[in-house]
């Protein structure tokens, strides 16, 4: 098994020297440079507590899409909806975690998996709950961002349905539909149909 390639970012060159040393001890993972890091990667975050500052480099840029561990001194329960936004994908309190625990939750960043004590699972769930009921229902979307009629416009297109059948089914004008369609497409950033119907899949709507 080839080792997981990992970045470290910390609050401190103090802090970072140190993790950066540990993990090269490790076979498990190989240390590499953040400005190196690609989407297959891990990239290891120290930080005392989510600042906006933190919260904002991890969500833009070349580090957006990459999985990442968090190793937090402090997690609000608003934090953990904003860490899961970043992709981090496991988070480990530093005062409870040791070494094999740290390069455990990088190997199963880099594997695809992910990590969450059951504190903060339970907090996630409540955040994720509570956005659906207080921001998404009154609007009428679901957690992917769509709306019930354009839910089941794309299930109709995913059944290879083109717009005068969709819109028959429907009893919806074509205009109605093509709108639908164009509405959904422009506001999540979609190229083309296909691509709307496989967002709805991978978001397990459809």
């Amino acid at each position: 098994m080839e080792p997981v390639r990992v970045a470290v970012q910390a609050t401190d060159s103090i802090t970072k020297t140190g993790l950066t040393s540990f993990l090269r001890t490790r076979s498990e993972v190989a240390v590499i440079e953040v400005d190196a890091v690609g989407e297959q990667d891990v990239l290891l975050v120290q930080a005392d507590r989510m600042t906006p500052q933190i919260v904002a480099d991890l969500r833009q840029g070349p580090l957006a899409m990459v999985p990442k561990v968090l190793l937090v001194g402090e997690l609000r329960e608003n934090d953990v909806l904003s860490a899961v936004e970043c992709r981090v994908v496991a988070v480990l309190p530093r005062s409870r975690t040791s070494g094999d625990r740290l390069v455990e939750a990088v190997v199963a960043a880099g594997s695809g998996c992910g990590l969450l004590p059951p504190d903060l699972l339970g907090q996630l769930l409540g955040s994720v709950r509570r956005l659906q009921h207080d921001v998404l229902s009154p609007r009428g979307l679901s957690s992917a961002g769509l709306t019930s009629r354009e839910v089941d416009v794309l299930r109709l297109m995913a059944d290879g349905w083109d717009t005068g059948e969709i819109a028959e089914k429907l009893c919806y004008s074509e205009r109605t539909v093509k709108n639908v369609i164009y509405e959904l497409t422009s506001r999540l950033s979609l190229r083309n149909r296909p691509h709307a119907v496989a967002y709805a899949m991978q978001a397990g709507i459809i």
